[in-house]
């Protein structure tokens, strides 16, 4: 089964499958090696971890483009690809998802923020009008040249217009072609529990570490009807704890041991980046 068709059978299970972002290859590889079902490439991480900036719109096309190759070479799970606004407007968005698929994507995330975007959960968010939305989402259908390619729309009209009117974005979006739905930044654990039942198509919700949203478990969202349960970037928040770890012990103590408990040993760090197969490889032509 193609990566596309295991995406679609896996978000219309509506189990609550958690989707965890990768901000590179080698995290992308982490995450398969766990053995989760798939990857979210993230906007805000490829922006904080490649640029060393917020996420307000820093990042372009050719950026996540690249991003979403190096990770697509990298592992074979299914690939959700954060394509913020579409990069401009619904002829923009079209080019986009043209260039998005080609780089491996199996869906894009298109959302209705004013150019420049910024974070789901920072302050300060406006949205463009629902009827721009709407015809970017069906230049986004249109570009796909797989009928299996997912187009996810994604509204942060929760935060300017209120809940009920995000809904009824997120209900325009569907009509538009939408196949899944992402209502971004609710603030209340009964939003939560309420949009499986006032939306049809599959949904994502974002699980924020530190973020606007009420913290769930996945079985529990599972058990409400959600396709997909997002940890965009549990990942970076992690590697960012662990390298300020590591590090504060090596400026303290001037020395760092091969302890798991701090660093990964050196023979897990070459498994991980395929080492023994290139050493077989190496043999092969040798």
């Amino acid at each position: 089964m193609s990566t596309r068709k295991t995406l679609k059978a896996l978000v219309n299970a509506r189990r609550g499958a958690i989707v965890p972002g990768a901000f590179n290859a080698l995290s992308a590889r982490v995450i398969e090696d766990l053995g989760f079902e798939a990857i979210y490439v993230t906007g805000a991480g490829v922006t904080n971890m490649n640029l060393g900036l917020p996420d307000q719109g820093f990042m372009g096309l050719a950026e996540i483009a690249e991003a979403t190759s190096r990770i697509r070479d990298a592992v074979g799970l299914p690939l959700l690809v954060d394509m913020d606004t579409g990069f401009g407007n619904a002829l923009n968005t079209y080019h986009s998802v043209r260039i998005l698929e080609r780089a491996g994507a199996d869906c894009i995330q298109l959302e209705d923020q004013v150019a420049p975007k910024r974070c789901g959960h920072f302050s300060g968010k406006e949205v463009i009008s629902t009827e721009e939305a709407v015809s970017k989402i069906k230049a986004a259908v249109d570009a796909r040249t797989d009928p299996d390619f997912l187009i996810m729309a994604r509204t942060d009209a929760a935060a300017t217009h209120g809940f009920e009117a995000a809904v009824e974005r997120a209900q325009r979006f569907a009509e538009a072609g939408a196949d899944i739905l992402f209502v971004e930044a609710v603030t209340k654990a009964e939003e939560i529990r309420a949009l499986p039942q006032r939306l049809g198509p599959p949904q994502l919700m974002n699980m924020v570490i530190g973020g606007k949203t009420p913290i769930f478990g996945a079985e529990e969202l599972g058990t409400l009807g959600y396709g997909i349960v997002l940890y965009a970037n549990a990942a970076l928040q992690g590697a960012l704890a662990g390298m300020q770890k590591a590090l504060t012990v090596l400026r303290d103590t001037r020395r760092v041991d091969e302890d798991p408990n701090l660093v990964a040993p050196f023979a897990e760090r070459q498994r991980l980046v395929g080492k023994p197969a290139w050493d077989a490889l190496e043999k092969k032509y040798t």
